[in-house]
């Protein structure tokens, strides 16, 4: 009896161990095929780091990504390139993108807040026309508006791009913060109006410091998609020293076929430092806050 009982446990801790074997072998191909997808997507941008350190003459020559002769120049002669030295793009859009960042900070988390939690008339309509101001592309708009700054004497300065965002027009991080204001209790706003809180006090000590993952999501987006956006800055910057990177970047193309496409490169790496370096800075927070407000 006692022998069948052993027989028994030692073929299921046999089981057992297979099974976890098992398991840890599926994990290890997901891990390496999550691996081997995110080499893949990386590739394009490895490529580019790769093409940069490689004479001009060898960029399209050699397809590895190790080059066999590495040189700074295109570094050099990048930043030197243009009429202006390519640091003044790179100010130029760090003025801009911090302007749109503060804005949308601003503006936006004062309508989300008004939508969440104040009463006005005609609240739920105003809230659908803000989310039906998404489904316009930028096409639609963008030739009132630049008929608009025309008037106001505003092309070629950087108010178009920096103006708009302190009025909350990104009815996106609106719809965000509002949806992250949402899952806030409301029993902190009463317990501040018992001690003699207004509106103004409730937004400032109770829903800004707890909606700190939702401004750190607004936040990075902003400056990710106005540091790369070309088409605004094109149209409403022409001279070329108000230029930012993007539009500074396409200098570097020429239609005649003699594109300096080393430098161009150099200075590709050099203008996605910053996006990388805000976003590593605020990962932790946009985690949290695409988790916590649904978005997927």
């Amino acid at each position: 009896m006692r022998t069948d009982n052993a027989a028994r446990a030692g073929l299921n801790d046999t089981r057992l161990a297979r099974a976890l074997l098992a398991l840890r072998g599926k994990k290890l191909l997901i891990h390496l095929g999550l691996i081997l997808f995110g080499l893949v997507m990386l590739y394009p941008l490895l490529w580019m780091i790769s093409s940069s350190l490689k004479p001009e003459g060898l960029i399209f020559r050699e397809q590895g990504l190790i080059p066999t002769s590495v040189t700074g120049q295109n570094f050099v002669d990048g930043w030197n390139a243009l009429s202006s030295p390519f640091s003044h793009y790179l100010v130029n859009s760090l003025i801009i993108t911090g302007g749109a960042v503060l804005g949308n900070l601003t503006a936006c988390s004062l309508a989300a807040y008004a939508f969440a939690r104040m009463e006005f008339p005609l609240k739920r309509f105003w809230f659908a026309l803000m989310l039906g101001s998404i489904m316009l592309p930028l096409q639609v708009v963008i030739v009132p508006q630049y008929i608009l700054f025309k008037q106001l004497d505003w092309i070629n300065t950087f108010y178009p791009l920096i103006v708009p965002k302190f009025l909350a027009t990104d009815a996106f991080f609106v719809f965000l913060m509002v949806q992250f204001i949402r899952t806030l209790p409301r029993d902190l706003d009463e317990a501040a109006r018992i001690d003699g809180a207004g509106h103004w006090r409730i937004f400032s000590r109770i829903i800004i410091p707890l909606s700190l993952p939702a401004l750190a999501t607004t936040a990075i987006f902003t400056f990710i998609w106005t540091w790369n956006d070309f088409l605004s800055q094109l149209i409403f910057l022409t001279d070329p020293d108000k230029h930012t990177v993007p539009v500074a970047l396409r200098t570097f193309l020429d239609s005649t076929g003699q594109s300096a496409w080393g430098p161009m490169f150099a200075m590709s790496v050099l203008s996605l430092g910053p996006i990388f370096g805000f976003f590593l800075a605020g990962q932790k927070y946009l985690v949290r806050g695409v988790a916590v407000t649904g978005l997927k």
